[in-house]
This record gives structure tokens, C-alpha cells and sequence, in this order.
């Protein structure tokens, strides 16, 4: 009785394509085998996700480092060298701090009522004090792409903000009793296009929902300007209910290197030297730290073992114009400090950065000072590998303690000949100095305790006990923190009591990372939103998202790696006893490892990197050949020096801001031979006047007498030879396919109209495209196997 169906009927049995039955348990062995292959499938694509992101964050920090070092030697050429010196002159502009003028000379020099607004302008017109629906017009402006904000308006709305900025506290005060819930938001980094999503999926700013934007607006991305002004904008119309904390990036040292100071320049032309001027300020004095009801604290980087809200509270922010240097103050003459440098003992140190380096010899008295030149510098910091280890291990050792002592014997030297405003020095607390940088550059570790963050070069890493103790001492019981880019957009740690935040999507390339942002009620339960701002990566699938993110990865990786040729090849050399050519695979990745230091895992990586091997064993100059391609059109230039400079080119283009200052893109030959020579020293390497004269008459382009900085930087690149390789592919199989239908259809023409034209060769037509100049080009490039390895400077004819 019944309607349903036995084990035995025929509804469950299956067949295979001859007929006969298969059995269960075939079934089963058969379902098995796909559910391991599958997971076996996930694995690999989970290991090739991480092992991508680890080489995205490995090249982060490592220019981060660059960044550090290359300010602590600017800032060792300020402190030792005469001001009447020429490399001291190139250079000490950016650390003129804290210039003696009042806040009101200061608003005279930002007066924008001079400056006029064309009867053409068509972007947003601002009246103050602003209104919501101004401010909600500029995100409309932004978002439709109109034209920027003109630079009457910008100056207007900067100097208000700046305003407004001076009379806010160290530490924010939040309380959630006044709306239901306040929303917290990380990095943004000029994506203006996360900024926008953000509002489109929380709501805009106001009375009713209130923000705290967690520093870091600026840098890396294309819109940083129009980032900061809409923030501002609402900061303005919202006092009590928008928060902005200040991030690493908020200074004018890291926007040299990381895009932000170009972006403004080549936004505003005409004001844009006044406009990161007023920045500069604005930056100063943005608050450090944001308190929800005394529960949560919320602050860009972290803390360490040290931070002590009581003590932050009470900083003189504005002092801290750069958090990676103390302030400086207006103090006896320079001529004074360098005259008495012999007090300092067999010692010198590089004052006024933590962790900076230590110089083992003693410079002599004034005179001998002022013959000191670039090359004198060179060859007192020249040191082997085994001092240079030597010289970091101590640098995880240095006491603040040497710090207060060496500012104390500078202060007693100077004290009997005050006279008022001569030149700089340093006069401040380094606790307080420690606890700014704590904030803004820490990162949190799994282990306990607190050791200095030589990843970055600035703060510290600090263990899950001293994130207890410090939520003990100050009865909170969540720490939200940014800094650092997720991919999920968030991840806690610490016992689920520190939170990073990033809001950033698509940071390091589309598909890369989430973007996130929190929402606290008055439970204090987070509450997290993800997001990514762009639709391309909707239509794809993990593995698809997985293989354009790993793509990109390795691109940048095989730059590095080719960009360090010459000290890989030397390190294949020494391994390669017998001079064959070939290594293990073991020995290569030793090998990259010692050279790059990028910690990667370099036997996982060796397939994506290594096209082929033979027994085990790579082929190296073969290995060079297959990561780029590209042949030099200047044969003056001799290969090292090309290869030097394409390593360290966002050095030498932060140095060549550095040098422009009146900030027109251009320098002269003479401070071009001086970058040059600073650069040299910065290396420690010598660079002649020979090769530098013979790169200033290749890049003198229009024969003008000076150099353009982005031509310059845009001459050093390499190129991917797959990538070449491919894309003469698919433009030949383009061109034939768009030839076949026209040789048809001429030679129909030609066949009833004009006879005597059928003896034209049938690849005449194709032989006249391949000479157009664009093929001619490529066809150049690939028929140079003979010399596959250097990377050129471009030099039109």
C-alpha cells in the first residue's frame, strides 16, 4: 500500500553510458574524489591569495623604509652641515617647521580676497558660513565629475577649517546618548569613490549621524584634494557631530613621496604652493585620538607601552608639524652649534629621530665644517655589510635617555650666547615626541610586549598584555585602530579588543581588498559594513578575482627583482662555484631572500616566477632575460647607473620635489648635478660629473636649460616581455582579421574594374602597415634578442 518508491525501484538507480548500473558505492567513491579535489582546489587558490597580498604588503613596508631613511639622512644634512653649504640649502626648506609668525600674519598670507572667481567658472560656489545643502553640492560636484573647486573657495574653506581646528581638544569626546548609533570609518586615502559609497550606504553627515574619519584621507589615490574638502566642508556645517583624527599620512614629508603634494600642484597651478602651505597647518592641528562614552578609543596607529592619555591631552599638537621629526624652535645661531661640535664626545648622533643612525666618528670644528662636502659625507657613513647590522641592532637600542643627554650638553653650550631669532633647534620633550609618533605609526603584534616597528621605520608593535594593561589603566574596553590595510576590511585581534579598520577597497590593486566601516550604538557592539567601490569585480569569480590581483602582484615583484640584477647575479655568482650558470632552486630563493629582504616565500612563488627549470636547477641569466625586456636607446649611460636609478626612483623623485621649490615641475642643470650628488651620498655611491652631465643632455628633451621632473621619472621603466610578447600577437591577429574582408572585396574591385592592378604582391597592404611607427616599434623591440636585459631612458630622436 502506499505511493512511495523502495530502495529497489527503478527512480534510484543510475546508469552508466553503455547501460549497466552503477553501484552506491561507486557513487559515493566517485563524490569522495570530487569534494577532495575541490578542497584541494580551494587550498591552493587560498594559498596563492595569501602569498599575493604578502608581496603587496612586503613592497609597502619596504618603501616605507626608504621613506624613513631617506628623511633621517635630509635631516642629518640640516643638523651638520653649515647654512651657508649648497646641499643644505636644497634641503632645509621642508624642515622650517615652525616659523616665527603669528596665527594672524599667517591668515594674511592665506587671503583669498585677492583672488578673483571667471565669470566661467561652473563648479560650486561657496558662501560661509557653509549649509548642509552646500555641503551636499560639493559631494554632487565631486561625484559628477565637474570642474574642481576653484582656488578662492579652496583657500576659504581651508582657512575656516584651520580656524575651527585650533579650538578642538587633543581628544575627541563622543557620546552616543545624542543618536542611535556613530559611524567610524578608516583609511581613504583619496579614493573618493569608497567616500561617496560610504555615504550613499550610512547617509550623509549630520545631527543624526555622526562620523569620526580615522585619519589618512590623503596620498596613493587620485582625489585626495576633493577627499579632504567634503570632510571639511561637513566638519564645518557639523562641528559637534563630525570627528577627524589625524593618520600617518597627514604630513608633508610622506605626501612628498606618496602623490599628494604632485596632486595639489597639479591641481592648482597658480595657488597650490599656498594651499599646502595652509594643509601643512591644517594637518598640525587635526586631533590625535577619539573617545566613544569613555569606552572606546579610537586613534590611527595604536599605542605602545608608554601612551598615556593624560600626557596626550595636554601635547601642543601644532608643534608636531611632522611626526616623524620633534619640532624644532627659533634658537641661537647655527654657527655656534657647529662651533662647538666637539663637545659631543667620539660620538655624534643624528638628534631629533628615534632609532636614527649613530655615526662612529667625530666631526671636527667650524672651519673644517665648512669644507665638508657630499663625498666627505660618503665616506664617513660608508661602512660594510657586518656595521650596518651592527648599526640596526643598536638602533632597537636606542635609549631616550641619549637623546635627553645630547640635547642637554647642546643646551649648556648655547646658553650664555642667546640671541633671538637666529636659526633652529630642537627644544622639546621627546616623551612627547614618542607618544605622537606611538599614535600614529604603531601596529599591533601577536606576541607579547613592545619593540620598535622596524617594518615601518616609526612607532612600535605592541603584544595583546600591554593592550590589557593599557585598557585597564584607562577603564576602556575597545581600541579601534586603522593603519593597516584588511582584506575583509576589518580584522580584530587581541582577544577581540583591538580592531583595524580600512575603508579603502581595491587598495593595492581592483579586487584586492574590501573596504569597511563600523557602526556603534550605545551597546558599543561593533557593527560592520563591507563594500567594494567598484563594480568590475561584481561579474567576477574568486579564482578570476584571485588571478587579477596575483598578476599585479608578481608584475611588481619582477620589477624588483630585475630592478636588483646586479646584486642578484652577484649573489648567484657565489653560489655558483664552477661558473655554469645554473643553481638549485634552494639556492635561488636563498639567494632573492638576502638580497631583497622582503620575507616572502619564495619556494611557493619560484613557479609563478621561474619559467622553466632543468633537473631542479635555474638557469639565472636566462631567469633575467625572461623578466623583461627592453633595450637602451642611450648607449652613453652605462647599465649599472640606469639600473641604480630605476631602484630608487621614488627617492630620487621625492628628493626632486624636494629640490623644485617653487614647485613648477622643472629644475635647473645646476640643482639637478646637486639632487644628483645627494642622491650619491644617500646611496653611498659615487656618480661622476661625467655621467651626470651626459643624463642632463639626454633628458634636456626641448633643450631649454632645465629638466622636467615627471619626463624624467617616466624614462625609467621596464617592460614585460610576455606582456610585449602577447600584445603583438593580438595586434597582428587584429590586423589580419580586419585585412582578409578588404583584400576580398579589392580584389572583386580589382578583378571587374582594374585589371592591371591584380599584380600587386597580396601582402603589400600588410607590408605597408607593419612599417606604421607603432609596429615598427614593437617589431624593434623583439628583434633585439642579442641584449634583453636593461632597462632604458627613453630619448626621443
Amino acid at each position: 500500500m502506499g505511493c512511495g518508491v523502495t530502495k529497489n525501484s527503478e527512480f534510484n538507480r543510475r546508469y552508466d553510458k553503455d547501460g549497466n548500473v552503477i553501484s552506491a558505492a561507486r557513487t559515493i567513491k566517485a563524490a569522495v574524489l570530487i569534494q577532495r579535489w575541490h578542497k584541494q582546489y580551494v587550498a591552493r587558490m587560498e594559498m596563492r591569495r595569501r602569498y599575493t597580498w604578502n608581496i603587496f604588503q612586503s613592497m609597502e613596508y619596504a618603501d616605507l623604509q626608504d621613506q624613513i631613511k631617506l628623511y633621517n639622512f635630509l635631516g642629518y644634512l640640516v643638523d651638520n652641515f653649515t647654512p651657508s653649504s649648497s646641499e643644505r640649502n636644497l634641503i632645509s626648506h621642508i624642515f622650517r617647521e615652525n616659523e616665527v609668525c603669528r596665527d594672524a600674519e599667517w591668515e594674511r598670507y592665506f587671503n583669498y580676497t585677492n583672488i578673483d572667481v571667471p565669470d566661467i567658472y561652473s563648479g560650486p560656489r561657496l558662501t560661509f558660513p557653509l549649509d548642509m545643502d552646500q555641503a551636499a553640492d560639493l559631494v554632487e560636484a565631486f561625484k559628477n565629475k565637474q570642474q574642481q573647486l576653484h582656488s578662492r573657495y579652496v583657500l576659504q574653506l581651508l582657512l575656516e577649517t584651520w580656524k575651527l581646528l585650533r579650538v578642538l581638544p587633543n581628544i575627541n569626546r563622543v557620546s552616543t546618548c545624542h543618536s542611535k548609533e556613530i559611524t567610524i570609518c578608516g583609511d581613504l586615502h583619496g579614493q573618493l569613490e569608497d567616500l561617496l559609497l560610504i555615504f550613499y550606504k550610512n547617509g550623509m553627515p549630520s545631527m543624526e549621524k555622526p562620523y569620526v574619519f580615522n585619519g589618512d584621507y590623503v596620498d596613493r589615490g587620485k582625489d585626495s584634494m576633493e577627499v579632504l574638502l567634503i570632510l571639511f566642508a561637513f566638519l564645518l556645517v557639523y562641528p559637534g557631530d563630525v570627528y577627524l583624527n589625524r593618520g600617518n599620512h597627514e604630513d608633508h614629508i610622506i605626501n612628498l613621496r606618496y602623490g599628494f603634494t604632485k596632486e595639489v600642484l597639479g591641481k592648482y597651478k597658480l595657488h597650490g604652493k599656498r594651499i599646502l602651505k595652509l594643509l601643512q597647518k591644517i594637518f598640525s592641528w587635526l586631533p590625535l585620538v577619539t573617545v566613544i562614552d569613555q569606552r572606546v578609543l579610537i586613534v590611527h596607529g595604536g599605542i605602545s607601552d608608554s601612551t598615556n592619555l593624560a600626557l596626550i591631552a595636554r601635547v601642543d599638537r601644532h608643534r608636531y608639524v611632522s611626526a616623524l621629526r620633534p619640532p624644532r624652535k627659533t634658537t641661537p645661531s647655527c654657527s655656534n652649534l657647529y662651533a662647538d661640535s666637539e663637545h659631543f664626545g667620539k660620538v655624534v648622533i643624528c638628534q631629533n629621530r628615534r632609532g636614527s643612525l649613530t655615526f662612529p666618528t667625530p666631526f671636527g670644528a667650524r672651519d673644517s665644517f665648512q669644507r665638508r662636502s657630499l663625498q666627505d659625507f660618503s665616506r664617513t657613513v660608508a661602512r660594510t655589510v657586518e656595521e650596518e647590522l651592527e648599526v640596526r641592532r643598536r638602533q632597537a637600542e636606542f635609549s631616550l635617555s641619549s637623546f635627553s643627554k645630547s640635547q642637554h650638553i647642546l643646551r649648556s653650550t648655547q646658553s650664555t650666547e642667546s640671541e633671538p631669532e637666529s636659526s633652529e633647534f630642537t627644544d622639546t620633550s621627546n616623551d612627547e615626541w614618542k607618544q605622537i609618533l606611538d599614535l600614529l605609526w604603531s601596529d599591533p603584534m601577536s606576541q607579547d610586549g613592545c619593540v620598535p616597528n622596524e617594518v615601518r621605520g616609526g612607532g612600535c608593535y605592541w603584544g595583546p598584555n600591554v593592550t590589557e594593561d593599557f585598557l585597564n589603566r584607562h577603564n576602556l574596553q575597545l581600541i579601534i585602530r586603522s593603519h593597516e590595510c584588511k582584506q575583509d576590511g576589518y580584522e580584530f585581534c587581541h582577544n577581540r579588543k583591538v580592531v583595524t579598520l580600512f575603508s579603502a577597497s581595491n587598495y593595492y590593486e581592483i579586487g584586492s581588498n574590501r573596504g569597511a566601516f563600523v557602526r556603534l550604538g550605545p551597546d558599543l557592539m561593533p557593527y560592520f559594513i563591507q563594500y567594494q567601490a567598484t563594480s568590475m569585480t561584481r561579474g567576477l569569480s574568486f579564482p578570476q578575482n584571485v588571478k587579477r590581483t596575483e598578476h599585479t602582484a608578481l608584475k611588481v615583484l619582477r620589477e624588483k627583482l630585475f630592478a636588483h640584477k646586479s646584486d642578484l647575479l652577484s649573489a648567484f655568482q657565489e653560489l655558483d662555484k664552477e661558473n655554469t650558470g645554473l643553481i638549485t632552486l634552494s639556492d635561488w630563493a636563498r639567494a632573492v631572500e638576502r638580497v631583497l629582504h622582503l620575507d616572502l616565500p619564495w619556494r611557493i612563488l619560484h613557479p609563478q616566477l621561474v619559467s622553466s627549470t632543468t633537473n631542479g636547477m635555474v638557469n639565472y641569466h636566462g631567469w633575467f632575460c625572461d623578466l623583461a625586456l627592453k633595450k637602451p636607446n642611450s648607449e652613453v649611460i652605462e647599465q649599472s647607473m640606469l639600473e641604480t636609478l630605476y631602484r630608487h626612483r621614488s627617492t630620487l623623485e621625492t628628493i626632486f620635489r624636494i629640490v623644485d621649490t617653487d614647485n613648477s615641475g622643472l629644475i635647473s642643470f645646476e640643482d639637478f648635478r646637486q639632487t644628483l650628488k645627494l642622491f650619491s651620498a644617500y646611496l653611498k655611491m659615487e656618480i661622476s660629473d661625467e655621467v651626470i652631465n651626459e643624463l642632463v643632455v639626454s633628458m634636456d628633451t626641448n633643450n631649454d636649460g632645465s629638466i622636467d621632473i615627471d619626463e624624467f621619472m617616466e624614462a625609467f621603466r621596464l617592460v614585460d616581455k610576455s606582456r610585449l610578447e602577447r600584445g603583438k600577437s593580438l595586434l597582428q591577429l587584429r590586423h589580419d582579421i580586419q585585412r582578409l574582408p578588404r583584400e576580398e572585396e579589392s580584389s572583386q574591385i580589382a578583378d571587374s574594374k582594374c585589371p592591371q592592378t591584380s599584380q600587386i604582391p597580396a601582402d603589400s597592404a600588410c607590408s605597408q602597415t607593419l612599417h606604421s611607427p607603432a609596429l615598427q616599434t614593437a617589431d624593434c623591440q623583439s628583434s633585439q634578442t642579442d641584449d634583453l636585459c636593461h632597462i632604458s631612458v627613453d630619448v626621443p630622436p
